[in-house]
């Protein structure tokens, strides 16, 4: 199938098909017109990828995955999996807390200048 047809199965913009597969996470082969070439097993790797990117892994954390999280897009998850999920997770959590803790700073500094969180909700 061409990059169109592959967007449209899956929802991604085919710009970043093309960035997934500059990363070597998905292949294609070349029609004689120079347009890219999928296979049917591109569109599930595609979701793959883009599952992945949801969950807040970058394209280098996904070209590092064992082969058991590259099967399906499901819930069970492979021993490798959950520690990577683990991982991200607890990443993600210190995250959060800098940011928080930056928040609360700058909002001392700026006194009663300052929004309150509901106020920019």
């Amino acid at each position: 199938m061409n990059i169109g047809e592959l967007a449209r199965r899956t929802g991604c913009s085919a710009r970043s098909i093309r960035h997934y597969e500059k990363a070597g996470l998905l292949a294609s082969h070349r029609r004689a017109n120079g347009y890219r070439d999928f296979d049917e097993e591109a569109e599930r790797r595609v979701k793959q990828v883009a599952h992945f990117i949801r969950q807040g892994f970058s394209l280098v954390d996904i070209a590092t995955f064992p082969r058991c999280m590259l099967r399906d897009v499901t819930r069970a998850l492979c021993p490798q999996t959950l520690a990577l999920h683990r991982a991200r997770l607890a990443e993600l959590d210190q995250r959060l807390l800098a940011l928080v803790e930056r928040r609360d700073r700058l909002a001392r500094a700026l006194g009663s200048h300052a929004p309150s969180l509901d106020s920019t909700r």
